[in-house]
């Protein structure tokens, strides 16, 4: 027997306060909490006229991302009018309509077969084969910055966030789409500004004007890049990728393709540094680092919540019933240190995986929408620690770790500096 959840279904006598700086503060132990608390709970981002249901238990979160019968647009709801919680998110940040359709209409927010258009589009790019072709290329860029990070250093500490573990990643996914070395560092600071609570809606418009620019540059003077590709393809197949497409799927894969894995970087080194003992088990056998990324991903991933989605018929979850229409938001940080999946989930250990290939976790999400970019990222994580263990030795943290600082951010979990001594 399934319970309906409303507003006066089980879950506790609380909504979630997703902005609450005591959940961002540490939402390890909230979301162990909530889990336990019941299937489904309510939480709000924008008051309690804006509620939303929390998912956080391992196979509720598989379900709610890879059933078709939880989209992400909710115009995809039949026969109901039901309203876009991320709209109202967007507009309450500032950010003007003819600009919020970039970030509301990306191929992170499309349903079914437009969802496939747009995936089929780019999915050569990260292929598994394409992926280890741009191994040695992803080598060289980390060693060149590894080279430079004494050049950083005041007092022999370096803030590895900036002068590495960002570097990286944006280098990598910028040369793939076609963004010239010049312009890089602009990337970086309007990334900054989006995940941001000021600058938002300014760093929207640059970002949109920018890309404009360069795909017409891109027209007149064609390189080896994804940007070619879409071009390409939108001038001779105009009906399988519009304007508005073209633009926001740059927009998505440069945020989304150095965001992610700068902090999966940054926190992953945070995590070895202290936990001495499994840094000297991996320091002593670097064949374990496929399956210490992954733990890293499922540890201290730097996504802890997925976009809304909404129920498209009444769905049974965990004994209780969304109803049709209802938003619902997968908390991977629940998922990810549930006892129901994981033994010991609080425990980092980067021989939990049985092999690099297997992936339990769900950091890189699940199903329909499974991170394009997760191969990538993956590998972008193995080179940066392995060349970074070897190349320093003695790396340590420059701060006890409770003072290391995190960006407050609702559903992430980033650093906003990492003082190393190398």
């Amino acid at each position: 027997m399934s319970t309906t959840a409303g507003q006066d279904a089980p879950g506790g006598p609380g909504v979630v306060r997703l902005l609450d700086p005591e959940l961002m503060r540490d939402p390890f132990t909230a979301y162990a909490r909530i889990r336990e608390r019941a299937p489904l709970v309510q939480g709000s981002f924008l008051g309690q006229d804006q509620l939303l249901w929390l998912v956080t238990r391992y196979d509720d979160v598989k379900t709610v991302l890879g059933d078709h019968r939880f989209v992400n647009n909710p115009a995809h709801v039949p026969g109901l009018d039901v309203g876009n919680l991320r709209e109202k998110v967007i507009a309450a940040r500032g950010i003007p309509p003819e600009y919020a359709r970039y970030i509301l209409e990306s191929i992170l927010d499309a349903d079914g077969e437009d969802h496939l258009r747009l995936r089929r589009l780019v999915s050569r790019t990260f292929t598994a084969r394409r992926v280890m072709e741009l191994r040695p290329r992803v080598e060289q860029i980390t060693e060149d910055l590894l080279d430079r990070l004494p050049d950083n250093a005041e007092d022999g500490v370096v803030d590895l966030m900036p002068h590495f573990a960002y570097p990286l990643p944006i280098t990598v996914i910028c040369e793939l789409v076609g963004i010239p070395e010049e312009d890089r560092a602009l990337w970086r600071e309007w990334g900054k500004q989006l995940f941001s609570q000021d600058g938002l809606a300014k760093a929207v418009g640059d970002l949109v004007h920018y890309i404009e620019d360069l795909i017409a540059r891109r027209r007149a003077a064609p390189a080896d890049d994804l940007l070619t590709g879409l071009i390409r393809t939108h001038d001779e197949d105009g009906d399988r990728l519009t304007d508005t497409e073209m633009v926001t799927m740059v927009l998505t894969l440069v945020l989304a393709g150095h965001e992610t894995t700068a902090h999966l970087i940054g926190n992953g080194t945070a995590a070895l540094l202290t936990h001495p003992d499994q840094l000297a088990l991996l320091r002593g056998d670097m064949s374990l680092m496929p399956r210490a990324v992954h733990e890293l991903m499922r540890w201290c991933g730097p996504i802890q919540g997925t976009r809304i989605r909404y129920a498209a018929e009444d769905v049974e979850l965990g004994g209780m019933t969304v109803p049709k229409g209802a938003p619902v938001m997968a908390m991977l940080v629940g998922a990810n240190y549930d006892p129901r999946e994981f033994d010991d989930p609080e425990r980092l250990d980067i021989t939990r995986e049985p092999d690099g290939r297997r992936e339990t976790h769900v950091g890189f999400g699940s199903g329909l929408h499974y991170c394009l970019g997760a191969a990538l990222a993956r590998q972008e994580g193995e080179v940066a620690f392995e060349a970074l263990l070897r190349r320093y030795p003695g790396l340590s943290l420059a701060v006890p770790p409770a003072e290391l600082e995190r960006e407050p951010l609702p559903g992430s979990w980033r650093l906003a500096r990492l003082p190393l001594r190398l």
